[in-house]
């Protein structure tokens, strides 16, 4: 099982499987970690930092800060970017406490979510008022379906915007935009009604953002090799139009503020937020709002050779996190086909070290039941992993060139 899981995946398999998302793998490039690298603001990129664990370091003066502290140096900012390891819980404690130190300190917080579409949610509106219980925000908010990782990662963050009315705003592009833009290779032939969901004007030429987003993808893994230069080039639109689409949804709610108290936190995957290449730099072009950065960070093994320095352009802010084992919450390890194929839930790749690894899963096979409950699509097997813990155990029945086989899938992470 690999040991951290960001936003690359779900940016892979939606490129490739149509918007049917998986579990996250490890990446790098060229043995060089992303925060490892020097891009980004010329005055940090050549210096280095070490996280320091629980504290809060501002990478421009190399401070530690305590959180209160650090939500007073945010006084002007309006749009906050946190990046996160969608499958690592010490990244969201992270936000959460970043989110309830800045309401401490007086402001009045407005949540940003990659995971859902831009435009009006009933859902997220009526979750906000304490009207739905968890279960039905889910159903109708059609969480698994829009985003593939567990409710519980997330679930303090939620509980605590419900309890003191924190709005709450999808930001990301929806899935058929996406995949116009990659068919037609650039955002121009997208209907008005969709193009304007996107920043007027969109930067498309930063080598060194290109750079960034080739670092995540590593070249010894079978699902994430990219030989076809097409296929790079869809990767790479496709996060753009993301980059894209959140930096100016971003922009229009901090437009519509209505005082020096409001600020949007927004919670995004970490390639998304380094180095301000990303949500940040999209922004930027199209708006006068002040922004800020925010990035947990493991304490020890980031860089190459075991180093923990770190680049200081890497975000505004990094806040040091243990380096625990991942992911967080139970995997079964396998990515499924989706809405590419005639069989949504047949396995395209089973992770080395993973539960369906070690059970004898194998790419092909057809997931049917889990515990006895029917499989339908990814969402349904997301949706049932979240009733486990690590060393839970499940009987998995899947089919098998015509033949129904069952398995059991023991839930425990490879070290």
């Amino acid at each position: 099982m690999t040991t951290r899981s960001i936003w690359l995946f779900g940016l892979l398999t939606a490129c490739i499987a149509s918007g049917q998302a998986g579990e996250s793998v490890a990446e790098k490039f060229d043995g060089t970690r992303p925060e490892c690298l020097s891009l980004g603001d010329s005055l940090r990129r050549e210096h280095r930092l070490t996280p320091s664990l629980d504290g809060i370091t501002d990478t421009s003066t190399g401070e530690l800060l305590s959180a209160q502290a650090w939500a007073e140096r945010l006084q002007s900012v309006q749009v906050l970017f946190i990046g996160e390891e969608h499958t690592n819980d010490e990244f969201h404690r992270v936000q959460w406490q970043a989110i309830r130190a800045l309401h401490a300190a007086g402001r009045r917080v407005h949540i940003g979510l990659e995971m859902f579409p831009w435009g009006p949610s009933a859902a997220l509106d009526r979750w906000v008022a304490g009207e739905l219980d968890e279960q039905t925000f889910l159903d109708e908010s059609h969480w698994y379906e829009v985003w593939s990782h567990q409710w519980a990662h997330y679930r303090q963050i939620f509980q605590f915007a419900r309890q003191n009315r924190l709005p709450m705003h999808g930001l990301n592009a929806p899935r058929e935009a996406v995949r116009e833009i990659r068919r037609s290779r650039g955002f121009e032939g997208l209907e008005p009604a969709l193009r304007a969901g996107f920043a007027p004007v969109i930067d498309s030429q930063n080598a060194e953002h290109r750079q960034l987003v080739q670092a995540y993808f590593s070249a010894d893994d079978p699902l994430h090799r990219l030989p076809d230069a097409t296929q790079q080039e869809g990767i790479y639109l496709a996060q753009l139009a993301w980059d894209a689409s959140m930096g100016w949804q971003a922009a229009k709610l901090a437009e519509g503020f209505t005082g020096p108290e409001d600020i949007l936190v927004v919670l995004i995957g970490a390639g998304h937020v380094a180095y301000d290449l990303g949500a940040a730099r999209q922004l930027a072009g199209n708006s006068a709002a002040k922004t800020s950065s925010l990035i947990p960070t493991a304490v020890e093994g980031i860089c190459a050779s075991g180093a923990s320095k770190i680049s200081a352009a890497y975000a505004k802010y990094i806040w040091g996190v243990p380096d625990t084992p991942q992911p967080s919450l139970p995997v079964s390890g396998v990515s499924l086909m989706g809405r590419i194929g005639r069989e949504p839930t047949q396995v395209i790749h089973v992770e080395q070290g993973s539960p369906a690894a070690a059970s004898g899963v194998r790419v092909g096979d057809i997931l049917r039941t889990l515990d006895r409950q029917s499989l339908k699509n990814g969402a349904s097997l997301q949706r049932k992993l979240g009733d486990y813990q690590w060393g839970d155990a499940a009987i998995l029945e899947l089919e098998r060139d015509g033949r129904l086989i069952s398995l059991t899938l023991n839930f425990r992470r490879s070290k």
